[in-house]
């Protein structure tokens, strides 16, 4: 008892006097209080703690319940520059996005990156890796971000790799990219030859490899035998399963045709074999070829109407990409001109079978992380990972698992296990408190919050409340805010 009563006047005085953080400016020393933490390592939550960061790291985290204290837990003697009260919140690592794209044009129309970035940090979004943009400018808003120069997440490159001619073309290109400073490598549609060059090339580099395979002549078996570290979305893993080696296409389809690209895309899940399907699946799991699948991103193919009228789309949906995401050939994924009820249903079938073989591969022993492709086919920064984690648990997956997969799992991804991804002292200084609890509600989330019944009455809560990054609090309503009036003077000037 009389340890419990030190802990807690400890705590008091430590608090005493203490403001709360301005938004955007870090200080030396920030105390998280009375937190109910969900760590990114799959345990369940725990609390009262208190975490303590000093600059841009987490300095240590304490259990303030009575039994830990009467262990003889010393409670927070800390003396906090700024304090954040989470009595009633959950505090979870910083979400982290395992394929984004920075965007500052859709349709060749200018976009400000400043909604983009906004809106990750509004969504609790710490850490992103960029699979694809202009690589020089990427590697400048990393460079912005790790300097706290702009309110940004922390930034992962992984440039385009192209299609090189030769294997000697690839090696070299591996090495360019290596001296511009790239983190890693994004390939798509490439040859065999040159993606065994390129693979081991990369590894002599130390430069890890997300792979968006396309209907082409490389597959899963490909990234299982040159050592792959993620395949994004989902081609290439039925594939590699097919019963012939072949899926059955109509003879008028076209790949470069977007609509018969993905209406056909549809289909192939059904096509795997299901023993074979298997066979590949314990074969990544043994190579450590980890599974990015981004289940939102392809959600519109399943139910078109409810992917057209998300509810953030009134306020905070940016004109440029209110335009991009409209059907048209000449824009990527936005290909739903005569999208048929029969469409959906085949893509609900495969949206099924993708599902369980998720948890078969996660069964198995598998990594799976999590990306949302934001930007495209009606999915917007943020809310698009948010609604991943959703789809996430219609596959079966609990949300302490969830979390892992979208925090912990993540890092792994990256390579920085053991730097992000945990709430953990030692570890980056990147956590989220969250008004509400996710394990009961994945929709607290979302920055633009829930209803609930309380007492009788409706009360409006949720959302992200600060999004700490490197040590920098983010006030996440006053993001959202800027990102509104930012949508409204866009619409306004249109």
């Amino acid at each position: 008892m009389i340890c419990r009563i030190a802990a807690s006047l400890a705590i008091l005085s430590a608090i005493a006097g203490a403001q709360a953080p301005t938004s955007g400016r870090r200080v030396h020393r920030l105390l998280i209080h009375n937190a109910t933490v969900v760590d990114g390592n799959g345990t369940p939550a725990a609390g009262p703690k208190d975490i303590l960061i000093e600059n841009n790291t987490i300095a240590d985290v304490i259990a303030l319940d009575p039994v830990s204290l009467a262990r003889g837990g010393r409670g927070s003697t800390f003396q906090p520059d700024a304090v954040i009260d989470a009595t009633g919140k959950y505090v979870l690592p910083g979400l982290i996005n395992a394929h984004a794209h920075l965007q500052e044009e859709r349709g060749g129309k200018p976009q400000p990156i400043e909604y983009e970035l906004d809106i990750w940090l509004a969504c609790g979004i710490t850490t992103i890796r960029d699979v694809g943009s202009d690589t020089k400018r990427a590697l400048e808003l990393r460079k912005q971000s790790a300097e706290g120069e702009i309110a940004a997440p922390r930034i992962f490159v992984y440039p385009m790799f192209g299609r090189p001619r030769d294997a000697a073309a690839a090696r070299a290109h591996v090495r360019e990219l290596k001296e511009m400073g790239a983190d890693g490598i994004k390939i798509l549609g490439i040859d065999r030859d040159t993606m065994a060059a390129m693979e081991d090339e990369a590894h002599k580099l130390g430069l890890r490899i997300a792979h968006h395979v396309g209907v082409e002549e490389t597959n899963a078996w490909d990234d299982i035998r040159f050592g792959t570290t993620s395949i994004e979305h989902w081609y290439g893993i039925p594939d590699a399963a097919l019963a012939d080696g072949v899926q059955h296409f109509p003879s008028s389809y076209n790949y470069n045709n977007e609509t018969d690209r993905f209406r056909w895309a549809g289909h192939l899940f059904r096509e795997a074999n299901p023993e074979r399907l298997t066979q590949v699946l314990q074969a990544m799991v043994d190579a450590h070829v980890a599974w990015d699948p981004t289940l939102d991103i392809y959600e519109a193919s399943r139910d078109l109407q409810r992917a057209q009228n998300q509810p953030w789309f009134a306020e905070y949906l940016h004109p440029t990409l209110e335009e991009y995401f409209r059907p048209n050939p000449a824009n990527h994924g936005s290909y739903f001109i005569g999208w048929s009820s029969t469409d959906e249903t085949y893509w609900k079938e495969n949206y099924r079978l993708w599902m369980a073989a998720l948890r078969q591969f996660d069964r198995l022993g598998g990594l799976i992380g999590m990306g949302d492709d934001a930007g495209f086919i009606y999915q917007m920064y943020g809310f698009g990972l948010i609604r991943g984690m959703e789809l996430h648990q219609e596959a079966g997956f609990d949300p302490i698992r969830i979390i892992q997969q979208a925090t912990g799992n993540n890092a792994r991804i990256l390579g920085q296990e053991e730097k992000l991804g945990r709430v953990r002292a030692g570890w980056a200084a990147d956590l989220i408190v969250v008004n509400g609890n996710p394990l009961e509600n994945l929709k607290v989330l979302y920055p633009t919050g829930v209803d609930e019944i309380r007492g009788g009455k409706t009360v409006h809560t949720g959302g992200v409340e600060w999004t700490i990054k490197d040590g920098i609090p983010y006030h996440a309503p006053t993001l959202l805010a800027k990102v509104k009036e930012m949508v409204a003077t866009a619409r306004k000037a249109r």
